[in-house]
């Protein structure tokens, strides 16, 4: 008896549809964008913990060492998040098109790829770590602190870097959950010991950096257990494509990444513009670069959320698809910074007083949180049209955007504000980010419109 004709078991024997190809675009952003913003607001919580552990010491100083260890730091979380860009795309791609056993090789070299960067920007970094804290506007016992802070935790920045390349490979698959965990669990490790190193072990500023190398042991940990034992996505190394491997990342990575370090560029510009006014000025810095991060981190997560949903229907030439995906994704952006908008405009107060700010400080984080905070919509179209650059294969114009926003639409507007004072600075800021968020996704929607034949 014929139980199947030839055509019924060729149907079976085909492959499932990735993830991404089928289904709600809104729903998939969401599921994407809410899981990987947990994880990377985890990143930048553990940040936000330590700040607001220290800040109970009492000692504005170690608050400023803070901030300025803070802009060192978000050179190299940038650089990161660039790779895990590049990552994402390339192996999604590979994925969407059927291609596993591409996919599996490229994850490999992708993270010893990015072992080796990571590596050589540690060493280089401590190398001229005192002078460019200086160059920041670090000065006295601000400097020695944040010096001291990087010394400790500057080596273990490879750790983090391959943990969030491992995540990279978890979210190409689909596997948010998983991916947020990878993040999500070395928070809550911070929040657990830190009081016990910082107050417990009276060990202070350094009880925090103590802790920060201990999270992110963590975090790597569960990052190769998620991507090498349960989804099985690393091959083994073969030497012989690693180069071309690396050339076939860096065609996304290396415009991603120098579109990335464009937002720190202009992040130290302005510290070093707001700390003429003094360390309560760079202490309020402090406070709202670590705090923006976790309000709006749906809004940081977009650029890799999204990256998947388009690269997955472009493997799969569903071109209306990627169209959909990208309005899908910006009405998903406007509801979500509403949201934060409200959030921090109502919690301002207790805000100021958990953070312990007065004076200037106070005054800079009211002035974010009821007005200033408003061009994250304008940050949030940029971060859209980024993500429809890099994996539409238009890099480039994710690099001229970001780099023109974080010179033409930051240096200017931020040294007209120096001229008056911190919250001034940080108007000027975010003016830029106006202009040049509205210009970038207007370029967005005009590229998804050519797609297809």
């Amino acid at each position: 008896m014929r139980t199947s004709t030839p055509d019924a078991a060729s149907t079976l024997n085909q492959p499932a549809p990735p993830r991404f190809v089928t289904g709600s675009l809104l729903r998939h952003i969401g599921v994407m964008a809410g899981t990987g913003a947990i994880g990377l607001i985890a990143i930048f919580a553990v940040d936000l913990i330590n700040l607001l552990y220290v800040s109970m010491l009492g000692e504005q100083a170690i608050a400023a060492a803070v901030g300025f260890a803070g802009v060192v730091g978000f050179f190299h979380l940038s650089l990161y998040i660039g790779l895990l860009i590049g990552i994402t795309a390339v192996v999604s791609r590979a994925i969407g098109a059927h291609r596993m056993a591409d996919a599996r090789a490229l994850a490999t070299s992708s993270l010893v790829i990015t072992a080796l960067v990571t590596v050589v920007l540690s060493a280089t970094t401590l190398l001229f770590l005192e002078p460019l804290l200086q160059l920041l506007g670090a000065r006295g016992r601000v400097l020695e602190l944040a010096y001291r802070f990087l010394v400790i935790t500057l080596p273990s920045s490879v750790l983090l870097g391959v943990g969030m390349a491992c995540s990279a490979l978890l979210r190409s698959v689909g596997d948010a959950r998983r991916a947020m965990l990878v993040t999500l669990l070395p928070a809550m490790v911070t929040a657990v010991l830190d009081p016990l190193f910082i107050f417990g072990l009276g060990l202070g500023l350094d009880g925090a950096a103590v802790v920060l190398v201990i999270a992110r042991f963590v975090l790597l940990g569960v990052g190769l257990y998620g991507a090498w034992r349960v989804q099985k996505l690393l091959a083994p190394l073969d030497l012989n494509r690693l180069h071309a491997d690396a050339r076939t990342l860096f065609v996304v990575a290396g415009p991603a990444v120098l579109t990335n370090l464009a937002t720190p560029v202009g992040a130290a510009f302005v510290t070093h513009s707001v700390a003429q006014f003094g360390a309560s000025a760079v202490a309020g810095q402090a406070t709202i670069d670590r705090l923006t991060p976790v309000a709006f981190g749906l809004i940081y997560s977009l650029s890799g959320a999204v990256g998947p949903v388009l690269a997955q229907n472009l493997g799969a030439r569903q071109f209306d698809r990627v169209r959909e995906g990208l309005r899908a994704s910006l009405w998903f952006m406007v509801a979500s910074v509403a949201l934060a908008w409200v959030l921090l405009a109502l919690l301002q107060g207790p805000l100021i007083q958990l953070f312990s700010l007065q004076g200037m400080a106070a005054d800079m984080l009211r002035a974010f949180c009821t007005w200033i905070a408003a061009s994250f919509f304008f940050m949030g179209a940029l971060f859209v049209a980024n993500a429809a650059f890099n994996n539409l294969g238009h890099p480039l114009w994710s690099t001229g955007f970001n780099w023109a926003r974080a010179t033409l639409g930051t240096l200017p507007f931020a040294w007209w504000g120096s001229h008056y004072g911190p919250v001034e600075v940080l108007a000027g800021q975010a003016a830029g980010a106006a202009l040049f968020g509205s210009l970038a996704l207007y370029a967005a929607f005009r590229l998804t419109r050519r797609l297809g034949p």
